[in-house]
Formats: structure tokens, C-alpha cells, sequence
């Protein structure tokens, strides 16, 4: 009778909305990391995120995006366990690495760490399941899967950017470039500045745009701070818009595949290589004739992921969430923003419409998640249909109106930049009206004494 009685109990939690959509969406991701799967192989035949997730339990992978994981994953840890995990990563992978060197196995691109992080991550999930109840275990777990949808996102991101190169023979370049005279091509120009500054400057741009999931980590560790003590996590912080961003953002890609400036106007990011499938070798000194633009054919190697500029959408995203943390944090959240915006500029990743295409881009998703999780009002779906508009509308212009938008800058270059301070100019005010106000402490009225 008792078991009957849990099995109905249960049965209808699951039937609860909350329980329901959650179990959808676990289906649907699920779905998709299985496609991913069969395209990897069927385009590149390489594994896809999943087979080479459970290979790196063993296999050396890239120790980066697995110790950002774990770091993520140890919000929900007491300061006494937190030493723990970090010990017993270390360790694991002292083990491996003295196993590699004795048996002198190969690594690829050098990798010698990393499965420690990996292994820590499952066994709290383990310990999550089989010694924790109630709120602390689901507290865990979702802790474990924070971390581990930290590294399946890059590791979907690679897959999708093998996807774009073999499936997008043709590239639209041509049409960017010519739309980027409205903007008085702002790739070319920056191409030119950091050439001028030397090696210094190269230096500290290449190591901004490498690191940023770093700064992001960084961020999110400071809205994640007082997970431990709350017993909770905040309905909305950086990793959630990171992956939406990530998630969206190659799906643009397929409907708008470019290469960028170094590789379709230049020698590529290897020297002299890439010149042989560039249209022709202008980047960064001369900038490109106004013609009649057409789709371009390049290799099946190059990711095309330009249209919009992600990195510039993960650097807003930054930018945006640094604002409420310390003085430091909210410098160095603007720092990476403009050295970012730099480096895809000046190292001729990005043309200067993928800049306004990936700001749009980012305010959009980050409006979304935030009208989520407060409760969609009317403020917040004007907000994001705006967005959806604008963004659109670019897209719109760039593939269809290049030519107009090159032989009269002076109309459409400040209408690109009105599109985006209506858009950032829209998302401040209405954030703004969200943020709850304190209400005036009402002082008692004194009381009259009878004499």
C-alpha cells in the first residue's frame, strides 16, 4: 500500500509544469548532442561532444575548459571540501601524467592534464546521488551540471564550426565588405592601428581574445559566491547567457556563413597560405573595391562564424553582469569589452557589421532570460520583439542592400549606429524600471501628551 501511495506521489510531480518542462528539455538537448554527434562524423568523421566527453575520462583533453568546469562546480562546496576536490584533481592528475611519461603515450597539442577535474566532477555527481537528499542533493547535482555544461558547450561549439565548414562550400564575404563602407571599413583600420603599435599591442589583444572564457569564469564566480551559504543559486547569472549565446549563435551562422577580412581578403591566419582561396589580397592596407557582390567559394576547414560576432556577444554579456560586482570587477568587465571589440577588429576577424549584428545579438538573449526569469510582461517582450527586429533587419540589409549601404554611408552608416543606441538604449531603460525600488521608511507620527 505504501509503495503504491510513492509511486502516485511521484508520478504526480512529474506531471507538474515545472517537472515537465525540464524533462522536455532534457529530451531535446539530449536530441541534439545526438545529431551533432552523427553530423561530426558524417562531415568531418571525427567524434562529436559526447564520445569525446567520455573519452577524456581517460584520453588527455584540453585542461582549461575542465578546471573552469570543476572551479564552477565548487560554488556548492564548503571552503573544507573545495581543498578536497582540488586536491584530488591535482593528485589524479599527477597519476596520469607519471603514467603517460612511463608508458610514453602521445598527447595531442601537448596536453598532459586535465582528467583530474573531469573525474572530481563525476564523483561528486556520484556522491550526489548515493549520500546527499533533499535540496542539498539537487543542489549538487545542479552544481556538477553547471560545470559539465561548461565544457559540453565548447565542445558543441567546435562541432558546430566543423559543421559550417563542410556543409557552406560558398561563403558571403563579399556582401559584408561591401556593406562595411557605411561604416568606413573599421576592420581595415584597425588592421592598420595594431600593425602600428608592434608586438605589445598584438600581444595583449591575442591574449584578451583567447582568455575571455576566463574573465567569464571569473564573472560568473563572483555572482556564484554564496551559493554554498544560500543553499540555492541565483535565478539568473553569466553562465546561463553564455550558453544561450553559444547555443543561437552557430545556428546564424549556417544562414549567414563568412570567414572574415584575414581570411577572405588577406593571407589567412598562417601566413601566405590563405591567399589561394581569398578574393584578393587586401587586408589590412587596402580596402576593398565597392562591386557587385556574390557568394564566394573557400576551403572546407575554415569555420565560418563571423555573422554575428560572438566573441563580441560574450564580451557584452560580461560587460553587462560585471556592472553590480566591486569597483575592479565592473574596470575590468569594460577593459575586456573595448580590448575585445579591438582584437576582433584589428586582427581581421570580424567585419565592423558583425560588431553591430553581435551587440544586437547579445542584448537580445540577455533581455530574453531576464524577462524569464522575472515573469514576461508586456515591458519584456517589446523589448526582445525589438531586438528580434533589429537584428533581423540587419541581416536583411547586409545580405540584400550591400551596394546601397556602400555608395551612401552617410545615410546608412548612421542608421547602423541609430539601430544599435536604439536597441542598447532600449535594454538600459526598460533593465532599469525591473530593478526594484526601496520604498521610504514611514516614521511614526508622534504622539501628543495630555497634560
Amino acid at each position: 500500500m505504501f509503495s503504491r501511495i510513492d509511486c502516485r506521489t511521484k508520478l504526480a510531480a512529474w506531471r507538474q509544469p515545472r517537472a515537465i518542462l525540464w524533462a522536455t528539455v532534457g529530451v531535446v538537448a539530449l536530441g541534439f548532442l545526438i545529431a551533432l554527434e552523427i553530423a561530426a562524423r558524417r562531415y568531418g568523421g571525427v567524434p562529436g561532444p559526447m564520445v569525446t566527453q567520455v573519452r577524456e575520462v581517460i584520453f588527455a583533453p584540453k585542461p582549461g575548459p575542465l578546471y573552469a568546469g570543476m572551479a564552477l562546480m565548487m560554488v556548492a562546496l564548503t571552503w573544507r571540501q573545495r581543498f578536497i576536490a582540488a586536491g584530488a584533481a591535482i593528485g589524479i592528475d599527477v597519476v596520469f601524467v607519471l603514467v603517460r611519461w612511463a608508458v610514453d603515450a602521445k598527447t595531442p597539442d601537448g596536453h598532459f592534464f586535465g582528467n583530474g577535474a573531469l573525474w572530481v566532477m563525476l564523483g561528486c555527481a556520484v556522491i550526489a546521488v548515493t549520500r546527499r537528499t533533499g535540496r542539498d542533493r539537487v543542489l549538487l547535482l545542479k552544481a556538477v551540471g553547471l560545470g559539465l555544461l561548461l565544457v559540453a558547450g565548447r565542445k558543441t561549439g567546435d562541432t558546430w564550426l566543423l559543421i559550417t565548414a563542410k556543409t557552406r562550400p560558398e561563403v558571403l564575404d563579399p556582401y559584408l565588405a561591401t556593406a562595411d563602407h557605411a561604416l568606413g571599413n573599421p576592420s581595415w583600420l584597425a588592421g592598420r592601428i595594431l600593425e602600428a603599435t608592434g608586438p605589445i599591442g598584438t600581444h595583449l589583444l591575442d591574449l584578451v581574445y583567447a582568455q575571455l572564457a576566463v574573465a567569464a569564469v571569473v564573472v560568473a564566480l563572483y555572482q556564484l559566491r554564496n551559493v554554498a551559504a544560500e543553499r540555492r543559486f541565483p535565478s539568473h547569472h553569466l553562465v546561463r547567457t553564455f550558453l544561450v549565446i553559444g547555443l543561437l549563435g552557430p545556428a546564424i551562422y549556417m544562414v549567414f556563413p563568412v570567414v572574415g577580412p584575414i581570411f577572405a581578403y588577406g593571407p589567412g591566419t598562417s601566413g601566405t597560405g590563405g591567399v589561394q582561396w581569398a578574393v584578393a589580397d587586401l587586408w589590412p592596407h587596402t580596402p576593398p573595391p565597392i562591386t557587385a557582390p556574390h557568394p564566394v567559394p573557400y576551403d572546407g576547414t575554415t569555420p565560418r562564424n563571423c555573422m554575428p560576432s560572438l566573441h563580441t556577444a560574450w564580451a557584452v554579456a560580461i560587460f553587462i553582469h560585471s556592472r553590480k560586482g566591486p569597483r575592479v570587477l565592473r574596470y575590468a568587465g569594460t577593459f575586456w569589452l573595448i580590448a575585445t571589440l579591438g582584437a576582433t577588429l584589428g586582427f581581421g576577424y570580424h567585419y565592423g557589421v558583425d560588431l553591430v549584428a553581435g551587440v544586437v545579438f547579445a542584448l537580445t538573449i540577455e533581455a530574453a532570460l531576464r524577462s524569464q526569469e522575472r515573469g514576461w510582461d508586456r515591458s519584456g517582450i517589446q523589448l526582445v520583439a525589438y531586438g528580434v527586429t533589429v537584428f533581423g533587419a540587419l541581416l536583411v540589409c547586409y545580405r540584400y542592400l550591400p551596394m546601397e549601404m556602400a555608395t551612401h554611408p552617410w545615410v546608412f552608416g548612421p542608421l547602423l549606429v541609430l539601430a544599435l543606441a536604439s536597441v542598447i538604449y532600449g535594454y538600459v531603460r526598460t533593465t532599469r524600471l525591473w530593478v526594484p525600488k526601496a520604498a521610504p521608511v514611514r516614521q511614526p507620527e508622534p504622539q501628543l501628551e495630555l497634560v
